[in-house]
């Protein structure tokens, strides 16, 4: 199964012959480029680099993805190439892209990026069209690979920016309106459109820890990390479930999609979790669940992530502490929910043959040695980009360590292994780049919403509006920040649907963060929240992405397979809530002293065992519903983590326990009189 067929972006072409070589080789040039600037930066500065970098890549996308989406895989010997047309907007898309940085001077057009910086406020008629050709090409770019929401949202921007001074006056969101020239300066020569935060993340962090995934995978740490998952777990009747739960987790480092690992776990740990009993719907919940943890986890996140460090000028590093809790809470809801399905089917203990777990360690344990040099040098304060470099060295360095090891076995001849390798790290490099290009689209067309919202201060009227209506319901500030809250994450929700995660967090952040940073919640905290709802996105209904594809996978229903993917999610939907809600929340993003996070931890743990019983109906039997209903509001007591609510929800779980042990022993005597 083609993992890109259910991935979040579209699927890319099949390119064949000379289109493919040439896409290939222009992939690994601008692979190259990356990588110089990371050790040799242009002399002009990191916008020259980005100009540079979208000119080069916006033409990728109409060679590599189709105007229409199809859907079924091209057959094979089918021709899927480009087509004039597509030729057409690629060179259209290099001459505009490149338009700021041309020497030749010819009238106003060109003149080198100096001039073009010099007309900023005061664009010539040339600039104007070029940057008018560029946004159009963009959202094209955008809509070929994202679908039609995210182009059309961004059309709405551009209307309330040139229409604004037409809205009534009385309306807050009201404005002077901005002039046409005046927007594409600030789209094409200003740091706050096209060149902005999102695409300069894209051009730095994104791309490298997209090659990185590629290189990875190019030396067989897929393969591995799948084996050692069954090793561990080989000889537990819950050992399927903790193996696509650890799987998921370990190749979430190689894909970098939650939706891509879904597929790529699913085709692997289906059949072992069919023979185990599972049903096809909560087998394809479970593989979900488990994809999404993928980008929800340290090391390596999702792309938002790197936005996140760069909107808060907070290294790289302090983000993945944030979410050090958060990802214990998250599988251990999948620990406790896969526990209470193994009992409920009657799970069966499933022989798979693998080697032992040391001997896989010995022989694939390097893997692990590249992501634990990205931790160790952004401890080091290394920045991001530099260190994922040098982890893709070493993962490089290690894949041909592997080949020289076939030789001396006499598997393959020295030319033979050096010319594999030579060729593997190639393909790393070009699937790198063309794995990034659907999101160097999105954050390129993110950039004339950051813009609009910039010009016009919409961002702070929205939130000021969404303020309002919590408060027009209610008048207590604890009640007014969860009526806020509360219309954020379902907000959120709803924009994830319709954009992809990188697309819905930037739109959140500038609309959604000023309203509950105006509450008093802080910045990281906001971020966060804002982070893990985005994500999660791929797993709400009616849309979910990652349950599709799963459910593709199992042949069970889709619908079902959302709800399912929904129970062993549940406890990341409520989680980020306790960021915001009372100041303890931030101890689980390890903000506090460490006996705080700790009790903060214990106590949100007990909270999300709560959450399986009412997902699971599973406690030491079967849970009914008087204990489930129990367990559901004491779980929400514990998760607002002030100490009467702590208390109060401890003592409704106790209950909870001796009504489900009464029952038990009550039908336990029933049976036995009977």
């Amino acid at each position: 199964m083609d993992v890109g067929e259910h991935d979040e972006e579209r699927p890319a072409r099949r390119l064949s012959g000379r289109v493919e070589l040439f896409v290939w080789a222009a992939s690994i040039a601008i692979a190259l480029v990356v990588l110089k600037q990371v050790f040799l930066p242009f002399a002009k500065g990191n916008q020259y680099y980005l100009v540079i970098f979208l000119g080069v890549t916006l033409p990728l996308v109409f060679l590599c993805y189709r105007p229409r989406g199809r859907k079924t895989a091209p057959e094979e010997g089918e021709n899927d190439n480009p087509g004039p047309l597509d030729w057409i907007f690629a060179a259209i898309a290099l001459v505009v892209g490149l338009y700021p940085v041309l020497p030749l001077a010819i009238g106003d057009f060109g003149g080198g990026y100096d001039a073009f910086l010099n007309r900023q406020g005061l664009l010539s008629t040339s600039d104007i069209i070029a940057g008018t050709l560029l946004l159009i090409l963009i959202l094209e770019a955008t809509r070929r690979t994202t679908g039609l929401v995210l182009p059309i949202v961004c059309l709405v921007f551009l209307a309330y920016s040139y229409y604004g001074g037409y809205l009534p006056p009385s309306w807050d969101i009201a404005h002077a309106g901005v002039d046409f020239s005046q927007i594409i300066n600030a789209l094409y020569n200003d740091q706050s459109g096209f060149y902005g935060v999102p695409l300069d993340v894209a051009a730095t962090y994104i791309v490298l820890f997209t090659i990185y995934g590629a290189v990875l995978a190019q030396s067989g740490a897929g393969e591995f990390f799948v084996d050692l998952s069954f090793a561990l777990f080989r000889r537990s009747r819950t050992a399927p479930g903790r193996t696509a739960a650890m799987s998921g987790f370990l190749l979430g480092t190689v894909s970098g999609s939650g939706t891509a690992t879904t597929v790529s776990l699913g085709a692997i740990t289906w059949p072992v979790l069919r023979r185990a009993g599972y049903p096809r719907e909560n087998a394809g919940g479970l593989l979900a669940a488990s994809g999404i943890g993928a980008i929800l986890s340290p090391p390596t996140l999702g792309a938002a992530a790197f936005i996140i460090a760069e909107y808060l000028e907070t290294p790289y590093l302090t983000v993945l502490v944030w979410a050090i809790v958060p990802t214990l809470l998250y599988y251990l809801g999948i620990a406790f929910a896969v526990e209470a399905d193994a009992r409920r089917f009657g799970a069966r203990r499933v022989n798979v043959e693998t080697r032992p777990v040391g001997r896989l360690l010995l022989q694939g344990g390097y893997h692990f040695v590249s992501l634990a040099i990205i931790v160790v040098f952004l401890a080091l304060d290394i920045p991001p980009f530099t260190a994922v470099v040098y982890a893709s060295g070493v993962a490089a360095l290690f894949a041909l360590g592997a080949r020289l090891v076939a030789v001396r076995r006499g598997n393959e001849t020295t030319g033979a292994a050096l010319a594999g390798w030579v060729r593997s790290i190639a393909d790393a490099l070009a699937e790198g780049i063309r794995g990034a290009l659907p999101v160097i689209a999105v954050c390129a067309a993110a950039g004339v919403i950051t813009s609009t919202i910039t010009k016009t201060g919409l961002g702070q009227e929205l939130a000021a509006a969404l303020v309002d209506a919590a408060q027009a319901i209610a008048s207590n500030p604890t009640v007014v920040l969860m009526l806020t809250v509360v219309f954020a994450a379902a907000a959120v929700s709803v924009l994830g649907l319709a954009v992809p995660v990188t697309a819905s967090f930037i739109i959140a952040w500038v609309v959604l963060g000023p309203a509950l940073a105006d509450l008093g919640v802080a910045p990281p905290e906001v971020a966060m929240f804002i982070f893990y709802y985005a994500v999660l996105s791929e797993v709400t209904p009616p849309t979910a992405l990652a349950s599709v594809a799963a459910a593709a996978i199992t042949g069970g229903s889709v619908m079902k397979t959302m709800w399912q993917t929904w129970k062993y999610t549940l406890p990341a939907f409520l989680v980020p809530i306790a960021f915001v809600l009372t100041d303890n929340g931030s101890a689980l993003l390890l903000q506090q002293p460490f006996v705080t996070s700790l009790w903060v931890g214990v106590v949100s743990a007990l909270g999300v065992a709560a959450l399986a019983v009412v997902t699971g109906g599973w406690l030491f039997g079967p849970a009914r519903w008087p204990e489930r209903s129990l367990c559901a509001a004491a779980a929400l007591l514990l998760l607002y983590l002030q100490p009467l609510s702590i208390a109060l929800g401890v003592g409704i779980f106790v209950v909870a326990i001796v009504v489900h042990l009464l029952t038990r022993s009550r039908e336990t005597v029933d049976g036995q009189g009977a």
